[in-house]
């Protein structure tokens, strides 16, 4: 701060204030994750990447004995554990490894005779996603097809810059269907012809699941 000129004190006292704050609370062992930070000192120390402001997701291995009663362990360990973007998952990995050796209606198999809807990556995966308040979209190019993970409330021309700098730069519009409905029309073409399209400006929300092709000129 001696070094820096008076314009760009502000910013560097900013700074010091929100640290200052984190420091304390940290010195009292509460998380980042679970303090109450107002957007601008969270921008401000997004740049230090600090460990205990990511969401932290705890996973507990259990033996196979233990998978009839592993909703019931799994509620405790939320119930001790969870918090301000933490939760715990209960998986037994022996069996998980077993089942990622079979196909899938073999392993869906298994999974119903213990009581498992979906597989541990699965699960690791959506709970990921909800903690990190994430969400995807999808592309379709020649007929190849990417995903795209974007922050719940994400504009359709920021959802564009996660693509190329250039696309949200030049957007246009975006021309959006969501899964459900393309999966009823069965192809885009049929989707155009039904008027189930939709045309949005740069504001639009993107949601999760949205197919889109965006329209750019640069």
């Amino acid at each position: 701060m001696k070094a820096t000129k008076p314009p760009e004190r502000e910013h560097f006292l900013q700074e010091k204030e929100a640290l200052t704050r984190l420091k304390a609370s940290l010195e009292k062992e509460k998380p980042i994750r679970a303090m109450s930070l107002e957007p601008a000192a969270a921008r401000i120390i997004s740049n230090y990447q600090f460990l205990t402001a990511k969401p932290l997701l705890i996973a507990i291995n259990i033996g196979e004995e233990e998978l009839q009663g592993a909703g019931t362990f799994e509620a405790e360990l939320n119930r001790e554990y969870s918090g301000a973007r933490c939760r715990a998952i209960a998986l037994c990995g022996k069996l998980e490894m077993e089942l990622a050796q079979l196909d899938e209606a073999a392993a869906a198999e298994f999974r119903a005779d213990y009581g498992i809807k979906e597989s541990g990556l699965e699960r690791t995966i959506k709970m990921s996603y909800e903690l990190s308040d994430l969400i995807s979209f999808f592309t379709i190019v020649s007929n190849e097809v990417r995903a795209w993970s974007v922050k719940r409330g994400t504009t359709a021309v920021k959802a564009a810059g996660k693509i190329h700098s250039d696309m949200e730069r030049g957007f246009i519009r975006a021309e959006g269907i969501g899964f459900d409905d393309l999966v009823r029309c069965g192809s885009i073409a049929e989707a155009r012809k039904q008027g189930l399209l939709r045309l949005e400006g740069k504001d639009y929300i993107v949601k999760d699941g949205d197919i889109i092709t965006f329209l750019f000129n640069v």
